[in-house]
């Protein structure tokens, strides 16, 4: 089974972190929330207090098939000054395994240079933090073993993406037809 961690900082944006974690449990992926600030409740940019699974600190990522980030303000500013995730993202990317980030969020892979050479999208007027990526302004971008979001908006369809990607196309339609996705596309 896929296993997925989810890094939550104060200000994280709640429907970038919400929506995947919803999506993929309805899938059956082992996906949890981590807690960088010490506190298993973290609060969002919009005032809403969220419960982690762990402490950053009570674990070491070694079984991670995907590492999230969530956008939002001041989310991904505190999740980019993070010196722990940060090396927990370059042993990731080391590994050619799958990071994703969404909004804000990719800013902080930009300026670790994870983003050079690759496509990847974010929340406009966040380009600049792109560095050595070529934005492409779509709702989601997939580049070998890094996805990027542009917004909140986006968070459903960067799910659904990172779904097909843990597991199958067929498992992420399916979970699109039951939560209705299909039939708001239409």
């Amino acid at each position: 089974m896929a296993k997925v961690y989810e890094f939550l900082a104060t200000g994280f944006e709640e429907i970038e972190a919400l929506i995947p974690l919803d999506v993929m449990r309805r899938a059956g992926i082992d996906f949890s929330t981590v807690s960088v600030t010490g506190n298993l409740i973290v609060k969002g940019t919009h005032g809403v207090d969220v419960k982690a699974d762990y402490l950053f600190e009570d674990l070491d990522f070694e079984d991670a098939d995907l590492l999230l980030l969530p956008g939002g303000l001041p989310g991904a500013t505190n999740l980019n000054v993070h010196e722990g995730l940060k090396n927990v993202l370059l042993s990731q990317n080391e590994k050619k395994k799958m990071i994703g980030a969404i909004c804000a969020a990719p800013l902080v892979l930009g300026g670790m240079g994870l983003l050079r050479g690759k496509q990847a999208t974010c929340y406009p007027g966040f380009e600049s933090h792109l560095l050595g990526a070529s934005y492409t302004h779509e709702l989601v971008t997939v580049d070998g073993n890094i996805i990027t979001g542009e917004g909140p908006a986006a968070a459903f369809p960067y799910a659904f993406s990172l779904l097909s990607l843990l597991k199958t196309e067929e498992a992420s339609s399916s979970i699109e037809d039951g939560m209705m996705y299909t039939h708001l596309m239409e």
